[in-house]
């Protein structure tokens, strides 16, 4: 898009914040990392590609939480994606693939029990473990991650009956899921229940863990977290329900940043057991607890002098003794994640119905697209760049598929840096382009076309949407686990007219971009639609967005969810710019940032959040940009948002609600925020329209 600023045509005059009317919707849950995989056609492929089986959502499943977060050479926690799918039914197969050097996803398919009773499975490094629907249980047993073991995930299994007849037993260390010095780690959707000793242990300098939507019960010791002098650990629990547990609900020792939100801890009273206490900050802990709900617990929140404990918007309910906090500020969550929490009062209700196994997870019936991609079997074209592959080109597979197709084809590309441009045409709906590395940046597509700079046939100027890199224009397409990048040269095109060089264009209805990193400098992601009738849905998540000049543009409904944006220097060292120029059309979502970051080595005070972008002076456009629940650096403006082509922003619609972090501030005529009211109608769900990608 042009960086110019034009003169206004005739201008209508409106409301300085006019918020549009949110599309009706049915109710959606939260949006899981990756994408339901259709079923594809027979492409006339080799045998191997005609017995590739459908992916479902949850072999591609990924953690929230500090288990997100990159660092210690792992980036993020995905479990065993990428790797075989096996189902086991014996006790000898589960040890034999949860203990191979080897990814596995491993769905447990019915009761495993544990021989001799108490025995941990060992489990290593790359792995994710299921339950098929709510049939995967072990009996009698757990598993065990020993120092070093990372990238694991356990899910939607009852794990239980390791009880050995003593309450608080001091003879036999039998737990359900044990760690010691393990990092990226997700315990997720489980049933864990009547164990000798504690139902989790996160021990010695284990770190980066999310435990979320378990149910812990029936036993004394529910989840211990520390045996350590060392302050390491950083853990995310939420959404769990803990019930009928005496103590350790959890207890955190030494834990560097333990994060506790919406967890539902309730002593039913008339039992035999009773709680000695509820949460529990130990040592040098900094821990921050909100919105969770407290129903008849004895000493429900307590801790040492030595800890700190910050609380917020927690609810007590029938409970009695000690209930702490203190020690100093704890720390915002969300300068390592992005979050949403759930009002306390709903915990309750939301936890007991979403906490524990869930049917359609581990189950091949979650092998059906969202969007109805039809009903054949999906099939993989492969791409590397030495021959190993069926294509060595991205676009040559694209070329593959066949116009008007149905169903999902997935083109898996090999790691390596692919010097092209590629384009998905229109009639090629149902692609997904996904790299085939550990990491998204193994996977790497690159070119380096701007908008002013010729055609080699001479046949004009690229102009920005030309420019793309990777252009997506078929509905219902996705990119995954690649990096996109449009590395044009600015310094060396200094006297060029039309800098504008797109990394990722995105033109089309229901685009899912899932664990990119998207960079360049100007107009680095562009978001638009087939046509300026036509809608358009755009869902970036987990992803990077890298550049300087309006770098998130156009007039797509396209949301930016749980993702980075990295402010870029321009080429000649200095520091100002835009995120955003959206191009809305009336009475259309515009484009929200949610539970992101925003963060990049560039000056205090240098950037803004956007500005209004009528295309070509277009009147009848009404730009929408949303931020909320982000955290925003030092780097934004006190005023964030400004004019663009002599229209007034103020004129526009451009808001923010609830972020964090030293480039937020409070509310003026230069700086709207959203009401409580408003903001609930410009959430994730009211973006997507229906839509659950």
């Amino acid at each position: 898009m042009s960086d110019s600023r034009r003169t206004p045509r005739h201008r209508r005059r409106r409301t300085a914040l006019t918020i549009g009317l949110p599309v009706a919707l049915a109710a959606s849950g939260a949006l899981a990392y990756g994408s339901v995989f259709g079923l594809g056609l027979g492409l006339g492929l080799g045998e191997k590609d005609r017995a590739a089986a459908a992916v479902p959502a949850w072999t591609t499943a990924a953690a929230d939480g500090f288990a997100a977060v990159n660092a210690l050479g792992q980036q993020g926690t995905y479990g065993g994606r990428g790797g075989r799918t096996v189902t086991v039914t014996s006790l000898a197969d589960l040890e034999k693939y949860a203990a191979a050097p080897e990814p596995y996803v491993i769905v447990v398919a019915g009761a495993i029990t544990v021989n001799p009773t108490g025995k941990e499975i060992k489990v290593a490094s790359d792995k994710t473990i299921i339950g098929s629907g709510t049939s995967g249980h072990i009996v009698g047993g757990g598993f065990f991650l020993a120092q070093g073991v990372h990238n694991v995930i356990i899910r939607n299994l009852t794990i239980r009956d390791s009880y050995q007849g003593v309450w608080n037993d001091k003879e036999h260390d039998f737990d359900a899921i044990q760690m010691d010095g393990a990092h990226h780690v997700w315990i997720d959707h489980n049933d864990l229940r009547h164990t000798a000793d504690g139902l989790i242990d996160v021990r010695k300098d284990s770190t980066y863990v999310t435990v979320s939507w378990n149910r812990l019960s029936n036993a004394n010791k529910a989840f211990g977290i520390g045996w350590t002098q060392n302050v390491v650990t950083d853990i995310t629990i939420h959404h769990n329900w803990i019930r009928e547990t005496e103590q350790r609900n959890p207890s955190t020792d030494n834990a560097a940043h333990a994060h506790l939100y919406n967890n539902y801890l309730e002593d039913t009273p008339g039992t035999a057991i009773t709680s000695s206490y509820g949460n529990y900050a130990r040592g040098r802990t900094r821990m921050l607890l909100e919105n969770s709900y407290f129903q008849g617990m004895r000493n429900p929140v307590i801790r040492d002098s030595t800890a700190v404990l910050a609380q917020r918007g927690n609810v007590l309910s029938g409970t009695s003794g000690r209930n702490e906090s203190g020690g100093g500020a704890a720390f915002d969550p969300r300068a390592y994640y992005g979050y949403t929490a759930d009002a306390a009062v709903d915990v309750p209700a939301v936890v007991k119905a979403g906490a524990g196994p869930r049917s359609s997870l581990g189950s091949a019936s979650a092998t059906r697209s969202a969007a109805g991609a039809g009903a054949g079997a999906t099939r993989t074209l492969t791409v590397a760049k030495d021959g190993s592959g069926q294509y060595t080109t991205v676009q040559a597979a694209v070329n593959a598929v066949p116009a008007g197709n149905s169903s999902r084809v997935v083109i898996s590309v090999k790691p390596g840096t692919y010097r092209e441009t590629v384009t998905v045409p229109a009639d090629k709906p149902h692609v997904t382009i996904q790299g085939s590395g550990a990491s998204r940046k193994d996977t790497v597509i690159v070119y380096g076309n701007a908008a002013g700079l010729r055609k080699p046939d001479g046949s004009g100027t690229y102009g920005t949407p030309g420019s793309a890199t990777v252009a997506v224009r078929s509905d219902d397409s996705r990119l995954r686990n690649l990096t996109v990048s449009n590395d044009f040269d600015e310094a060396a095109h200094r006297s060029l007219t039309g800098h504008q060089a797109v990394a990722l264009l995105a033109a089309a209805d229901r685009i899912v971009l899932d664990g990119l990193i998207i960079t360049g400098d100007q107009d680095t992601l562009e978001l638009e639609t087939a046509a300026k009738d036509v809608p358009g849905r755009v869902y970036v998540t987990n992803s990077y967005v890298v550049g300087n000049v309006d770098f998130v543009f156009g007039r797509a409904t396209a949301v930016i969810d749980r993702s980075v944006i990295t402010l870029k220097k321009r080429w000649d060292g200095t520091s100002a710019g835009y995120i955003t120029a959206p191009s809305t059309p009336a009475g259309s979502k515009g484009i929200l940032i949610n539970r992101s970051t925003v963060n990049g080595d560039v000056a205090a005070s240098s950037f803004f959040l956007g500005r209004n972008w009528h295309p070509g002076g277009d009147t009848t456009a009404d730009p929408q940009a949303t931020v909320r629940d982000s955290r925003l650096s030092a780097a934004i403006k006190r005023t964030p948002w400004t004019d663009m082509g002599g229209f007034s922003w103020k004129e526009d619609r451009f808001a923010e609600y609830r972020n964090t972090g030293p480039g937020a501030g409070p509310a003026s005529s230069d700086r709207p925020h959203l009401t409580d009211a408003r903001a609930a109608d410009q959430e994730v769900a009211d973006w997507l329209g229906g839509w659950t990608p």
